[in-house]
Parts: structure tokens; sequence; C-alpha cells
């Protein structure tokens, strides 16, 4: 190994593997609770902010978010303050977000341009450059979740972060990145369109059928997808009498909902699971993956591989419509942009749209409340251009 690289290694270790001293592991930090009685057995920072994330173990995709931010946290306070955590102040805060908008030397934080390694690697850096101001917002909202934990369980005196102003978020009046129902349809047309002849492209098509109607119907995450599985479907007799279908997820925060399985979302399935030879219903018990690899593989996709799935259907419909019609060039760009959240945005944009009622639809996505949910009601905005455009003239 040469010495940039061990220089690297020492500089960013793990947070599982990193240094502890007397002087920097937060046992005598300035900011630890004194008095008392602490609700968890940890006595340094690390264990403490072990101890927070293990909340998330079982939501893969928030564990790896969360520990990103304490990690760069941490990193950043005991290499250039040279203080544990549990001895940062409102000050010291203050000045991590404004390194957060430009992570420097970068030459030292920032990983070169066009690189991806894994965190265990001797080149692996915190950053991969200046944080987004979203990402920058979503940094301060999780640090904030953490200190306020950690002053929750006996660990911490205060949390810093509270004493931070901050800015409400100007909320976009409405959601854009969605695709309207003229795009979905070729969306549509080009799964439909794909070549059925042998084996492996009949189960092609129906686990992309079966993919974009999870994404679609159910306005599932890529998170969702991936950390479920078909034990989640079950049969449950209303009040009227009739035996409807539900899919039970696990999704964003830990937090499980209900779904409608609607007839359209059981067929796909059917017709899934006998593409993959699997009896048509699901049990409580089955360990299947909602999603699984083409040929006899039982495990579950990747984050990237999903992604690269619908990716791969957009860029083939944005070729297609643009090759042909010049003028549908903004519908290819826009396809182009396009990832698989789109989808969930596009669910909650045509069922608001399609006089879904807005509580059934923040239920069906599992938002907090009707106020996320209104993001997605796009024909007010609609009837508010056509009227303004009927009768606001400025005439010349």
């Amino acid at each position: 190994m040469s010495d940039s690289h061990s220089t690297a290694l020492m500089r960013f270790p793990p947070l599982e593997h990193f240094p502890r001293s007397a002087q920097m592991d937060g046992s005598n930090g300035t900011n630890r609770a004194v008095g008392g009685r602490s609700q968890i057995s940890a006595t340094t920072d690390i264990d403490a902010i072990k101890a927070w994330l293990a909340r998330f173990v079982n939501s893969p995709h928030t564990f790896s978010n969360y520990r990103k931010e304490a990690e760069r946290l941490l990193l950043w306070a005991t290499i250039t303050l040279r203080k544990p955590i549990s001895s940062l102040t409102h000050e010291d805060l203050v000045l991590y977000q404004y390194f957060l908008t430009d992570p420097q030397p970068a030459a030292h934080w920032v990983m070169p341009a066009g690189r991806k390694v894994a965190r265990s690697h001797p080149d692996w850096c915190p950053f991969a450059g200046p944080l987004s101001q979203a990402s920058q917002r979503q940094a301060v909202i999780i640090l904030n979740s953490m200190f306020s934990w950690l002053v929750a369980a006996g660990y911490l005196a205060g949390n810093p972060l509270s004493l931070t102003k901050q800015r409400a978020r100007n909320a976009a009046p409405r959601v854009s990145r969605y695709l309207d129902d003229d795009i979905w349809l070729e969306v549509k047309r080009t799964i439909t369109a794909l070549p059925q002849e042998s084996d492996r492209e009949r189960e092609h098509y129906a686990r992309l059928r079966w993919l974009f109607s999870l994404l679609y119907v159910c306005g599932l995450r890529i998170s969702e997808v991936i950390e479920n599985q078909m034990s989640g479907f079950f049969c449950r007799r209303g009040n009227d009498g009739v035996d409807s279908w539900w899919l039970e997820v696990t999704g964003k925060g830990n937090k499980t909902r209900i779904v409608p399985a609607t007839s359209e979302l059981m067929a796909e399935l059917l017709r899934y699971r006998r593409e993959k030879s699997l009896p048509p219903h699901p049990t409580a018990t089955e360990t299947t993956p909602l999603l699984l690899p083409i040929g006899h593989q039982q495990r579950p996709l990747t984050r990237a591989g999903v992604h690269g799935i619908v990716k791969s259907v957009f860029k083939a419909t944005a070729e297609r419509i643009r090759a042909a019609n010049p003028n549908n060039e903004w519908q290819a760009q826009q396809l182009e942009q396009a990832s698989a959240h789109w989808l969930r945005h596009t669910a909650g944009s045509h069922m608001a749209n399609k006089q879904v009622d807005l509580r059934y639809v923040r239920d069906n996505l599992g938002h907090e409340s009707l106020s996320t949910t209104n993001i997605y009601l796009h024909s007010a905005d609609d009837a508010r251009h056509q009227e303004t455009e009927q009768h606001h003239k400025i005439q010349w």
C-alpha cells in the first residue's frame, strides 16, 4: 500500500473502525449529560452513535444515509476541530453547515471526479463534491434528529443544533418530476412492444410489467420494492362482504402501511409468479422478494439494479418518440432525466387529479399529512391557468 493510501485510510476510517482515544472518544465531552440516568450503555460518542443507528438496521437505505451524515460530522469534528462530537457547540455546527456548501480542502475531503469506491477502500472520501441546498437541509435534519435522540437518551446535556434557526423550506407549488398521461402511455407502449419469443424474453417482459405496476399502482419507492417480500400480500373481507387483496410494506422511517392490491395488480402478480414457476398466490410465510433477478436466483435485486432497469425503459422510450417526431424532443429529454421515483410522483399526481380522495392518496403513499399530498394536485393549477388565459388580458 502506498503512503498516500495509508494516509487516506488513517484520515477516513469507516465509523465501525474509528480510532478511540481518551481525548477524542467523547467520554469526557463538555456536552455530556451530568447526573440523571442514561438510557443507553454507551460511554463514548462512537457507541452512542451506533446505538442511535441501530434503530434503522431494518431499513438499509435509511441506515446508510443516517450513518453517512453521522460519519461525516464525526470526521470533520475530530480532524478539523480536534473535538469529539459530544463537545461540539452551536458555533461549531454553524461552521459545519458552511463546510457542507464546499468541503475544503477538496483534495482531502472530496472523491476524484468520476470515482466511486466502497467505504472500506483506501481511496474513499466522505464527499463527492459540495452538497446541494436540498442535501444540506437533509444533513441538518438527520443530525438534529441524532442530537435530539442522544439528549433524550441521557447521553448529551443539550442539542447544539436546536439553537440554529431553520429557514422554512419553500415547498414547490406542485411536484414537477412526474410523467403526464401522454408520456406515461408511451412508457407502457415500450414495455408491451417487447419481444416474447424465448423463455428469457417472456420472463423479462413479465418482470417489467410487474415492476412498473408496483411503482405506479402502489406508488412504492425503490427501497420498498427491494426490501419487502411476497408474504406482504394478504386477503381481507370488508364490511361489504367482498374479499379484497392488500399489500403490507415497510418503508421510509421503518413505517409500515397497507396498500390496496387492485385487481390489475393481482393480475400482474399472477402473471409474474407464473413466469417464475411460483404458486399463483403468496403465503403468509413466503420469503420470496417482491422482485427477483432473471433466472432461478431467489434474492432481492439491488437498488442500483432496479434503478438501471427503469432507466433503460425510459431511455428506450425517449429514443423511440424522438425518432418518431422531432417535435417531441422535450418529452424525450424529460424521460432521459426521469428516475424510478418519478413513477411514485406520477402515481400520486394521477390519483389526485382523477378525483381519488386525497386522504386515500396520502395513506397509499405513506405521507404524514395532506399538505405533502397536495403537491400532486395539478388539476387545480390547470383550471387556474385556463381561467387566467381566458379572462386576464393586457390587450395591447
